[in-house]
C-alpha cells in the first residue's frame, strides 16, 4: 500500500547545468533553493534585493536591474535609528546612509551585469498582497516595521500580475532572447493574513502563473507548494513556527527539483561534490589535533581531484573555500 500522495512533475523540456547562469528572485523559499544551488557550485545569483514576496515588488526589482536604476539617498527612509531602502531587505539597512547605499550599490552592480546573460530566472511568488508607500506611491519590497498606516495595502488580481509579467518577460527578451523562466509559489503560509485570505492570495498566484504559461512557451512551473502541502502532509516537515518547511522538507524539495531539471551529468557532478561539501562544512571540536590536520590534507586532495576532473567549474564558485584555506593555513 502507498500511504502518501506523490506529486507528479512532468519531465522538464529544459535542463539547468553548471554552465547555466541562474538568477533567483522572491520569497525566503527561493533563498533556500538558491543556497543549495550555490553550495553545489552553480552560477546562481540569489535575491540581489533580499527576500521579496509579491509579484509587483519582484518585477520592480528586476526592472531596476534591467534599466540600471541606482538607489540614491533620497530613496532611503529613516526609521528606528536605521536608514532603509523600501525595495531592499533589512540586511542592507545601516545607521550610516552612505554605508547603506554602498552595500546596495555593490550588490546591484553585480546583478545588473548578470541579468543580461542569465539563462534561467527562478521566480518564487509568496503573496499577492502589495504595500505602497503613501508618500511616493512606490511599491515596497520590505516595510521594515514602519507603521502600517503609512502604506496602502491591496491584493493584486490575476490579470494585473499577468499583464505586469508579460511586459517584463518581453523586456527581458529584448536583451536576452535565451532566457527561460521557472515559476513557483512559496509553500509558506502568510498566516497574519488569516487562513482564508492566505488561500485566496495563493490562488491568485497560481492562476497568474498559469496565465503566463498560456502566453509563453518557455515559462515553466515547479510545484514546490504542492509538494509540501500535499506530498509532505505532516507537521514533522515543518519548522518550529509550523509555517516554514523544515530542513528535511527543503532537502526533499531540492531532490525533486534536481530530478526535474538536472541531467545525468549534472547529477554526477553534484554527487561527487557532496562529500567534499560536507567536509568543507565540518566544524571541528578540536582543530589543533593531528587527525584534523590530516583531514584537511585529505580534503584538499579530493578538491584538487574534483576540479581537475571538472575543469569547467572554477574553485571560486564555492564560498566555503576561503574559510577552508584559512583553516588549512592556520595549521
Amino acid at each position: 500500500m502507498n500511504f502518501r500522495t506523490q506529486v507528479h512533475i512532468p519531465p522538464a523540456t529544459v535542463n539547468i547545468s553548471h554552465a547555466s547562469k541562474v538568477m533567483l528572485f522572491g520569497s525566503c523559499f527561493s533563498d533556500k533553493i538558491g543556497e543549495q544551488l550555490v553550495d553545489f557550485l552553480f552560477q546562481a545569483d540569489v535575491n540581489p534585493f533580499g527576500i521579496l514576496y509579491n509579484p509587483l515588488s519582484i518585477s520592480t526589482a528586476i526592472k531596476r536591474l534591467l534599466h540600471n536604476q541606482s538607489v540614491t539617498e533620497n530613496d532611503l527612509v529613516f526609521h528606528n535609528e536605521l536608514y532603509h531602502s523600501l525595495m531592499h531587505h533589512g540586511d542592507f539597512s545601516h545607521i550610516d546612509p552612505c554605508i547603506c547605499l554602498e552595500k546596495i550599490s555593490n550588490r546591484m552592480t553585480k546583478s545588473t551585469t548578470q541579468i543580461k546573460k542569465t539563462d534561467f530566472f527562478l521566480i518564487t511568488f509568496g503573496s499577492a498582497y502589495v504595500y505602497k508607500w503613501k508618500k511616493t506611491n512606490e511599491v515596497a519590497g520590505n516595510c521594515h516595521k514602519i507603521p502600517a498606516d503609512q502604506f496602502i495595502r491591496f491584493r493584486l488580481t490575476v490579470d494585473e500580475i499577468v499583464a505586469e509579467w508579460s511586459s517584463l518577460i518581453d523586456d527581458i527578451r529584448k536583451i536576452n532572447e535565451k532566457a527561460t523562466f521557472v515559476f513557483s509559489v512559496s509553500p509558506i503560509r502568510h498566516w497574519k493574513d488569516g487562513a482564508h485570505e492566505n488561500q485566496l492570495s495563493k490562488s491568485v498566484l497560481h492562476l497568474a502563473i498559469d496565465g503566463l504559461q498560456s502566453r509563453f512557451a518557455d515559462v515553466h512551473y515547479f510545484p514546490a507548494y504542492e509538494i509540501l502541502l500535499d506530498e509532505l502532509r505532516d507537521y514533522r516537515f515543518y519548522a518550529e513556527d509550523m509555517m516554514h518547511p523544515s530542513s528535511v522538507a527543503i532537502q526533499y524539495i531540492w531532490e525533486r527539483f534536481s530530478e526535474t531539471y538536472f541531467n545525468q551529468q549534472t547529477k554526477e557532478i553534484n554527487q561527487n561534490w557532496l562529500p567534499i561539501l560536507r567536509a568543507l562544512q565540518h566544524k571541528p571540536i578540536h582543530p589543533e589535533t593531528a587527525s584534523h590536520k590530516a583531514f584537511l590534507v585529505e580534503t584538499k586532495k579530493k578538491m584538487d581531484t574534483f576540479f581537475n576532473k571538472y575543469k569547467e567549474i572554477t574553485p571560486s564558485r564555492s564560498y566555503h573555500l576561503a574559510h577552508f584555506d584559512q583553516k588549512r593555513k592556520a595549521t
